[in-house]
């Protein structure tokens, strides 16, 4: 195939989005409420959530309607181009075909924005007027603050502290979209003020600024949580990144070998994955390639068991893997992949053998990602460097023809601090061993 850039047109991006939870043989392990350790009844969670992200978490339904109001604010970035990474083959010489889903051409420069329009949509709806969330590295914050002055709602933001120290820009843009945006552990909540009280000098963790986003949610009437990763409805909402690859691979008249995604939460390995199940569970050779930082190894050494989603204990109990819930990564660059735990429906399927998982250093990790510039030309995003790192590796690997496509989750243009210190020599790459693991699992409930 000569074309390099392959692209939809508006009236072929996907109207619906794909639900895999009735297409899964087993069935995920339902969530438990914090309280009673038994299965959460769906209302526990209208504190937090709009009714109908609610249904969506639960459904039961295969293909769930994209409404028109959702798709309108699509429809300035999507579709999304597919593109022949030929450059980059060239450059490491191998015969198999690289394509990668080009999600960094949304306004917050990321995949992101296809959860946040439609969460704040929901919550428009439902009569909300702001939303409260956590960040890692910014995008999720970003697509949140674009999303929000979409639907003129307020937002809230807490960034976690380390990276909000590392990604100043993020904040600028969040501010500008018209969100707020603090550093957590922040003196705005009772954890984020007990945490300070504990260590002044906190880096943070997306568990704990989970746990402040909640408590804001929580504790306002007019106010609900969003979240950017985990959920069920969240990866659902990402679908739409792999059906517009299933149909941009087909007008290529290619079929994918190796599919590849970072994995923090894991919404958007999900999102690109997931449309392509139904084929793995009927036997198709469709490789699942899932990649994350060896200073948070959520798949590759985590348990898998119920654990809470935020350190402060007041979310739901889901099943995943874990680090444990008190777990403080270390401040890597990839701020976006700093959490302890992963997506239920990732672990699920992660768990029946359906995913491969890889971990990765962050200066080879940026290694990648400056080959992957000097070849194609574009800066990516240390989270997405971890799935062009992993590409690279299966490339090298794969036999000739083999295709392989992975998810450019976003681009690095707010992150060239850490490629100062990358190019400085300043980066660290650490790791926990199997014992300083074992000591943080310590603190998941006894179940």
């Amino acid at each position: 195939m000569d074309q390099i850039k392959i692209n939809l047109s508006e009236q072929d991006m996907p109207r619906q989005w794909y639900n895999v939870l009735p297409d899964l043989a087993d069935p995920l392990a339902p969530p438990l409420d914090p309280e009673t350790r038994k299965p959460l009844a769906p209302d526990r969670l209208e504190a937090i959530f709009p009714k109908a992200l609610i249904e969506q978490e639960m459904s039961a339904q295969r293909w769930i309607d994209i409404p028109e109001p959702i798709l309108e604010i699509y429809r300035l970035f999507r579709p999304s181009p597919l593109v022949r990474a030929r450059r980059l083959e060239q450059a490491i010489g191998t015969k198999a075909r690289i394509y990668y889903k080009n999600e960094s051409v949304s306004p917050a420069g990321s995949h992101k924005p296809n959860t946040a329009i439609a969460q704040a949509y929901y919550n428009k709806q439902e009569g909300v007027r702001r939303l409260a969330t956590e960040t890692g590295a910014g995008q999720w914050g970003t697509a949140l603050s674009f999303a929000c002055k979409m639907f003129d709602m307020e937002c809230t933001v807490y960034m976690v502290r380390c990276s909000y120290d590392q990604k100043p820009y993020r904040g600028i843009i969040i501010r500008t979209y018209g969100g707020d945006v603090y550093p957590s552990p922040s003196s705005r909540t009772s954890i984020g003020r007990q945490m300070l009280e504990k260590d002044p000098d906190s880096g943070g963790s997306l568990g704990l600024a989970i746990s402040e986003a909640v408590e804001d949610a929580a504790t306002h009437g007019d106010t609900k949580y969003a979240l950017g990763s985990v959920l069920n409805h969240v990866v659902l909402h990402q679908t739409i990144t792999g059906l517009e690859v299933k149909k941009q691979l087909e007008m290529a008249g290619e079929k994918p070998d190796i599919l590849v995604g970072c994995v923090g939460g894991g919404s958007n390995f999900g999102g690109l994955v997931l449309p392509y199940m139904p084929e793995k569970m009927d036997g198709q050779k469709i490789r699942f390639v899932a990649v994350e930082p060896q200073a948070c190894p959520t798949l590759t050494k985590g348990r898998f068991a119920y654990d809470f989603g935020d350190m402060a204990r007041q979310t739901p109990l889901l099943k995943m893997y874990t680090l444990g819930h008190a777990y403080f990564p270390p401040p890597i660059h990839a701020g976006g992949l700093r959490y302890h735990g992963e997506s239920p429906i990732v672990s699920h399927i992660a768990r029946h053998g359906f995913v491969e998982a890889r971990a990765y250093f962050q200066n080879e990790v940026f290694d990648a990602a400056r080959l992957f510039m000097q070849a194609e030309g574009f800066l990516p995003a240390p989270e997405t460097s971890h799935a062009i790192k992993a590409t690279i590796d299966l490339a090298r690997e794969a036999e000739p023809g083999q295709v392989i496509v992975f998810l450019y989750s976003g681009h690095g243009l707010l992150d060239l601090g850490s490629y100062d210190a990358y190019l400085r020599g300043d980066l660290q790459d650490k790791a926990f061993t199997d014992d300083e693991i074992a000591e943080a699992l310590k603190d998941c409930p006894q179940l």
